[in-house]
Order: structure tokens, then C-alpha cells, then sequence
């Protein structure tokens, strides 16, 4: 089977989830087959994720569309320091939080992977703006945090964290989801939680309780195993959540049902 060959679907869950976080975007295709290709194994909610003002406009049309969508719009770190009009751009997405089925800002946050020390003054400004524009708008607030565990901690602190916080595709130990956790913050997994180096992410997921925590695909990326390196798209949602109930040792049905009312919780109605 070729690597870019989709995966297979998985068998349905019982128990309907949501992705909390993707980009079918970048997905490509219609993203209504993708929306039913989820829907069909039980992933019947999506969170369409903007990175920046172009793929955040795309997320509140899709959003507008779908009743199974709702959208975030945002900069993302690595984009802050390319952009020379990032002060516009922030100002875009402003306008863009107040839409009704916008449920979240980001993905924000902070990257010392991919930016180096001269970007890094542009990514810390506009995650402080968008922790702003969260706390005016309630939205949620959506974390990209790689390699920067102490610098979102140290932001967030400083600024003051919205009500409500998610850590998208969690990427810390144990140690580090304990101190996300007592701040309230919920933990949303993906598809790495699965690989075989990453030991690390099942500890975490196996302290946190159920009403902290969230799966998602980040599709395309971050395909699940056994299928990784392959495409990812929201219908493969369910090998990963069935990862974390083998894992953190509960019930299947229970672990979906939990799911589902964090990201009603977090996220809101759809």
C-alpha cells in the first residue's frame, strides 16, 4: 500500500466524538466528504482551525456552512515573525472573533522548533494580542506550544489565561501536564500519543482527568499509528481515542461521552 494512499476507516464508535482540532484545509478535497467521511465512524463535530487571516476567513465560511463545524481564527506563531504587517493581520482576526460559530483564538503560542531568537519577539507579541482578544470576546484560547513549555506558562501567567485554555496536540511530560492541569487547562491529544517514542504522552494521558481532556488530528498531520507517515483526516479520530482508553485503562463509551462534553464545555454548542 502506498504511504500516500488514505488510510482505511476505522470501525465506527459507539459513542459520537468531535475532532477538536484540524485543517481541512489542508486536507484538500471537499471538506463535506471529509465532514462525512468523519461523521460515518462517529466524528460528528469538528474544530476547523485558522493559522492565519486567510485560513481563518476559510474556517468561519466552512463554519457558516456546516453546522458540524465550528472555527477558530488566529496567527500562528511560526507566521508572526514572517508577516511585516502583523499588527493588520491581528487586527483581522479581531474582527473575525466576534462571528458567532468563531469558538476560539488560535492557534497561538509560542515555537523555538521552527523560529529562531530574531522571531521570537514577534511570536511572544502576537500571543500576548490574541490572550487579549480571547479574554475581550470569551473565546478559548488555543495553545501551540513546541519546545517552549516554560514560555507559555510564563505568557500565560504574566497576562492572565482566559477562561478556558486548550493545549493543543500536547507535547510535554507528565511534570508539565501536571502544572497545565492545575491551572485548568485542558490537554488535547493527537495522533502522536500513539507512537512508539512517545511514552512521555501516555503518562500524561493517563493523569488527566477526563474533564481535561480532548483527541484530535491536526490533520493532515500527525496520522496516528499504524498508520503514520500516511494522510490524516478527521475520520481517523477514533484509532487515536481508542489509543488513549487503552492506555489510560477506560471504558471506551465513557472516554467518548467525556470527550464530548469537555468540547461542548470548552468549545460551546454546535
Amino acid at each position: 500500500m502506498s504511504r500516500s494512499a488514505p488510510p482505511p476507516a476505522p470501525e465506527p464508535l459507539s459513542v459520537a466524538v468531535l475532532d477538536s482540532h484540524t485543517h481541512l484545509d489542508h486536507v484538500g478535497g471537499d471538506p463535506a466528504a471529509a465532514i462525512d467521511a468523519a461523521a460515518a465512524v462517529g466524528v460528528t463535530r469538528l474544530v476547523q482551525i485558522g493559522v492565519d487571516v486567510a485560513s481563518s476567513r476559510w474556517a468561519v465560511e466552512l463554519a457558516a456552512r456546516s453546522r458540524a463545524v465550528l472555527a477558530t481564527v488566529g496567527v500562528h506563531p511560526n507566521e508572526a515573525p514572517r508577516l511585516s504587517t502583523l499588527d493588520d493581520a491581528l487586527r483581522e482576526i479581531e474582527k473575525l472573533a466576534g462571528a458567532d460559530r468563531v469558538r476560539g483564538i488560535g492557534e497561538t503560542g509560542l515555537d523555538t522548533y521552527r523560529t529562531g531568537d530574531e522571531g521570537r519577539p514577534a511570536q511572544e507579541y502576537a500571543f500576548r494580542a490574541q490572550i487579549a482578544i480571547a479574554k475581550r470576546f470569551d473565546r478559548t484560547l488555543v495553545i501551540h506550544d513546541r519546545d517552549a513549555h516554560a514560555g507559555i506558562l510564563r505568557v500565560l501567567d504574566e497576562e492572565g489565561a482566559p477562561d478556558r485554555v486548550v493545549m493543543h496536540c500536547f507535547s510535554g511530560d507528565a511534570a508539565f501536564a501536571r502544572q497545565c492541569l492545575d491551572r485548568g487547562f485542558v490537554l488535547s491529544f493527537a495522533g502522536t500519543v500513539t507512537f512508539s517514542n512517545a511514552p512521555q504522552l501516555r503518562e500524561a494521558a493517563t493523569l488527566t482527568p477526563p474533564e481535561q481532556l480532548l483527541v484530535e488530528t491536526d490533520a493532515p498531520y500527525l496520522t496516528p499509528m499504524p498508520y503514520r507517515g500516511r494522510p490524516n483526516a478527521p475520520y481517523l479520530i477514533p484509532v487515536t481515542v481508542r489509543a488513549l482508553a487503552a492506555t489510560t485503562g477506560r471504558d471506551l463509551d465513557d472516554m467518548c461521552a467525556a470527550i464530548s462534553a469537555t468540547g461542548e464545555r470548552v468549545f460551546g454548542p454546535w
